[in-house]
């Protein structure tokens, strides 16, 4: 049985690499982080659950039966409960189907559930980098394109930084271990301009925004 991305010579990357280019780092969102962070899910749950109690309470104060406001709850609880599963399966699909590769010369992004696809982003093309690490150490990082360099926000959703619509900016979701991974594209950016980069402290860092090391043009 041949499966989905079984003709991939290495796993995330449509073809070998060069002689010279180096795999630093592979992976992809990890479920629990993406549908939580990305879909929002706890907050669509928790939108659904107002909804629900709050038509209880009014068939309730109209004076219906315990048996007659179940029994329309229910008509409210089944679409909230299907449109939640969707969300869940939509997640596992972009997991499933999602692969980020950091080598020494750019970053490989290949997604898309009904049609994939890979996008190269070589380091010339990266003006700076920005990790939102979360207090489970799970985030996401974001790479900012120097001008006229741009991408499409729909093009990339979900794999765009959140609310940056002018400038969109390609961005590895959900990943388990954020910091570790910021500071490995940090190295690789870096190594790349052939300059130092400063260590960033991962351990115990504070959930927030944070600006990699950048390059600075000599």
């Amino acid at each position: 049985m041949i499966k989905e991305h079984d003709y991939e010579p290495v796993w995330g990357l449509p073809e070998k690499l060069p002689e010279g280019e180096v795999i630093f780092w592979q992976g992809r969102p990890d479920q629990r982080a993406f549908a939580r962070r990305a879909l929002h899910l706890p907050g669509l749950a928790a939108y659904f659950g107002v909804l629900v109690a709050a038509r209880v309470v009014s068939v309730l104060m109209a004076g219906a039966s315990l048996p007659v406001t179940a029994r329309d709850a229910l008509w409210f609880i089944l679409p909230s409960l299907l449109v939640i599963g969707i969300a869940l399966v939509f997640a596992w699909g972009v997991v499933r189907t999602t692969a980020y590769t950091i080598t020494n010369r750019r970053l490989v992004m290949r997604f898309g559930i009904a049609l994939s696809m890979t996008v190269n982003l070589p380091y010339a093309l990266v003006g700076s980098a920005a990790a939102k690490l979360h207090a489970d150490g799970s985030g996401d990082v974001s790479l900012a394109l120097l001008k006229p360099h741009r991408v499409s926000y729909l093009f990339f959703w979900p794999h765009a930084r959140p609310w940056h619509l002018l400038r969109p900016q390609p961005t590895l979701r959900g990943i388990a271990d954020a910091g570790a991974v910021a500071q490995i594209l940090a190295r690789a950016l870096a190594g790349a301009a052939s300059v130092p980069v400063q260590a960033m402290a991962t351990a115990g860092a504070k959930p927030g925004s944070a600006d990699l090391p950048q390059p600075q043009a000599a």
